[in-house]
């Protein structure tokens, strides 16, 4: 996956009018709502929508992955286990689970995910969608949807987008400058780092299947007389 700083001011041109002079705060602000993401992709329905019930804002992002969109998806239900973002920041100082952990995708709504949000909602191979388990002084509710749209054989789209509403007071609007470009510094990192973790095991898988056909099939794989 290619990596580029999220606050490069290329990042959001599309946002930005052909007139309008170059701000560099602007800037900050405009790439915290939509990272990586095309206007097409901002359009499609996401089922996080459906859990807030007076959304204030909304945020998209986005990344391509060079592996099937199913193989993305499992690790996407590793989430249930750990955060995979800055890991001593928001995983306790202990690294997220580098290797997918058996029964993860067994996924049902009600369970823990992200050690704050509890599943609402998902479609196998397709979307894991999250709420905020309860209420807190800076956010009213908030609630997340992981997209993964296949592209081909091997490559993918992982789209997220977050929607929030903020409490009516000054702890929500001073939520509502910060939290755009703090939740993409996070999320960046996340997506990186799934996605890297998923172009791994389809590189390992691809491996094994080449190194397979051309030692021929194994004395097991011969017919019997």
């Amino acid at each position: 996956m290619s990596r580029r700083w999220p606050f490069a001011p290329s990042s959001c041109s599309e946002n930005r009018g052909p007139t309008r002079p170059w701000d560099p705060i602007w800037e900050t602000l405009a790439i915290g709502h939509v990272w990586g993401a095309t206007r097409d992709e901002r359009e499609l329905r996401f089922a996080c929508d459906r859990f807030v019930r007076r959304p204030d804002d909304a945020f998209y992002r986005a990344v391509t992955v060079n592996a099937p969109a199913a193989q993305l998806f499992r690790w996407l239900c590793q989430l249930r286990v750990a955060p995979y973002s800055y890991d001593w920041l928001d995983n306790f100082g202990q690294q997220s689970p580098q290797t997918l952990t058996a029964g993860l995708e067994r996924l049902r709504t009600g369970q823990r995910i992200m050690t704050v949000f509890r599943l609402v909602a998902f479609e196998p191979d397709r979307h894991i969608t999250a709420a905020l388990d309860f209420g807190r002084p800076a956010i009213d509710e908030l609630a997340v949807t992981y997209l993964t749209i296949p592209e081909a054989d091997a490559r993918c789209r992982l789209l997220v987008k977050v929607v929030v509403a903020y409490p009516r007071n000054p702890i929500g609007m001073t939520m509502r400058t910060l939290l755009p470009a703090g939740d993409l510094v996070m999320m960046r990192r996340q997506l990186f780092t799934l996605g890297n973790l998923a172009e791994r095991d389809a590189a390992g898988h691809a491996s094994t299947v080449r190194q397979r056909a051309e030692e021929g099939p194994s004395r097991t794989d011969l017919p019997h007389r």
